[in-house]
């Protein structure tokens, strides 16, 4: 990379749409992760460690974050936008919990299960909500015309 390239400048992070079945109703339900420094709700993501790859980055965050070993699934849009006045790109996919032990730390203070409905309503940023159409889309590919669902 030569210097004063856009990806010197860029924030490169990676992240999850966690998600699994509700062990009481069986429904979809996705991890919301509370950090305590933006009082906002996301999804669990983080920057990049140097030459770390994006895949690995995200899972290690999902770990970190809410404690869970994550089984990765296809990869969703990649957010770009403005973070702290610097250019930011999260790739993200979709994960599924295969086990989760939260514990609270100082990033992250909170996680919530919920509902793809609720989860769009919690999230505090905008650009976070299209990832949940993406996922429902990856977990619930169309089916054929003419077949009834």
């Amino acid at each position: 990379m030569s210097s004063g390239s856009p990806e010197d400048t860029t924030v490169q992070a990676a992240g999850c749409v966690l998600w699994r079945r509700s062990p009481v109703t069986g429904g979809l339900e996705l991890c919301l992760v509370h950090r305590p420094k933006y009082d906002d709700w996301s999804w669990p993501k983080g920057k990049l460690k140097r030459d770390e790859e994006p895949l690995a980055g995200a899972l290690r965050e999902v770990a970190e974050e809410t404690g869970c070993r994550a089984e990765p699934g296809a990869e969703l849009p990649t957010q770009h936008y403005l973070a702290n006045g610097r250019p930011k790109q999260v790739r993200y996919w979709a994960a599924e919990a295969m086990s989760c032990a939260f514990s609270p730390t100082d990033e992250v203070d909170r996680v919530l299960w919920l509902t793809p409905f609720a989860a769009r309503a919690r999230l505090t940023q905008p650009h976070d909500r299209p990832l949940i159409d993406a996922l429902l889309a990856v977990l619930n590919p169309p089916q054929p015309a003419g077949r009834p669902d």
